[in-house]
């Protein structure tokens, strides 16, 4: 295996110009007190030997890095993918870079994301929690370092922290109505692990659309840890094999809607004919799939937008006091095949 070579520094370039790594210093970061002839000189010699600036020397040197840690659950899903691009898209205006850490929905991941970018001293944390996520205290400890810190999507009402997040409960109602206004009375509902806040949420405007619309709400039609394709796809057959069945399901998860679409199809119904089903995140598929799937649109390449801004417009600039902020991520229902008679 070849010899690493060692990096060029200031040092090297100090030494092949005869001049004081100081002088180096000063002209790399374009110092008034230092000539323009001593500047071309150090652009030329570190041109000559391919020196790159250490801009995070520089930065930790000044007292921050112009690094932000983003911790996802999973970076293959559009919906992540796009909160992502949205937090880049903004970050490279005021020329900060990004670490990104995936959790795969482990705790465990989780936590060793956030040790890691503690140790990397980044500015900020932003961080969409695992489903495994019950426990806080890795989450305080980056407050204890004195990082700054937002939490979007998942987040824990436990932690004092502003968030980024959609109006869940209202989302959740208006799909119901949706269904209900489709001719649809039975609908079940298919939510993720009870102790996350936005599936509480959900779950909460699921019930109260029912109440006001005054549909009948059954408990058996309630499912909590659906979280997968599989898991959509048994706990429908179930449902639908039952004496009392549902005539549409609202599932908190694009991919769960798949499942009860797989479902559909080994009992030999069709959508949105027999069984009206809408999902959560409006991802990639739901329109390229036959039928295609309805959705609630979280508008997630917009939350990034907003989650960066909140950093850059109020967290940043010291702004925070004694009522943190939570900033709310408009919703919209994508009606397409699945739910439309």
């Amino acid at each position: 295996m070849a010899k690493r070579e060692k990096r060029i520094t200031i040092y090297d370039l100090a030494k092949s110009l005869n001049i004081a790594p100081s002088s180096v210093s000063k002209a790399l970061n374009n110092s008034h007190a230092i000539s323009s002839k001593i500047k071309k000189m150090v652009e030329d010699k570190a041109k000559e030997l391919n020196y790159i600036h250490n801009t995070n020397a520089a930065n930790l040197r000044r007292g921050f890095t112009r690094i932000i840690g983003v911790i996802v659950p999973k970076i293959n899903e559009s919906f992540f993918a796009n909160i992502i691009a949205g937090i880049e898209k903004v970050c490279v205006q005021y020329q900060y870079s990004l670490i990104i850490c995936q959790t795969e929905e482990s705790l465990e991941k989780e936590v060793n994301a956030v040790k890691t970018l503690i140790r990397q001293n980044v500015d900020c944390i932003l961080i969409s929690l695992s489903l495994e996520t019950q426990t806080t205290a890795h989450l305080e400890e980056i407050k204890n370092n004195h990082i700054h810190f937002i939490q979007f999507d998942r987040v824990s009402p436990a932690v004092d922290s502003y968030t980024v997040v959609n109006d869940n409960a209202a989302a959740s109602y208006q799909a119901v109505k949706h269904l209900a206004e489709q001719g649809y009375q039975k609908i079940a509902y298919f939510g993720g692990p009870a102790h996350l806040n936005l599936y509480q949420e959900r779950k909460k405007g699921y019930k109260n659309a029912l109440k006001d619309l005054g549909l009948t709400f059954n408990e058996a039609f309630v499912k909590d840890e659906i979280i997968s394709t599989e898991n959509g796809r048994q706990e429908a057959l179930s449902l639908l094999q039952a004496d009392v069945k549902p005539d549409a399901f609202l599932c908190t998860s694009d991919y769960v809607s798949l499942g009860v679409l797989e479902a559909l199809k080994t009992l030999n119904l069709t959508s949105p004919k027999d069984i009206g089903i809408i999902g959560f995140a409006n991802e990639m598929f739901t329109q390229l799939i036959q039928p295609s799937l309805s959705s609630v649109n979280q508008f997630s390449y917009e939350m990034g937008e907003q989650i960066a801004k909140l950093y850059f417009d109020e967290v940043m600039k010291n702004k925070e006091n004694d009522k943190v902020k939570s900033v709310k991520v408009k919703t919209e229902i994508v009606e397409r095949s699945s739910s439309s008679r």
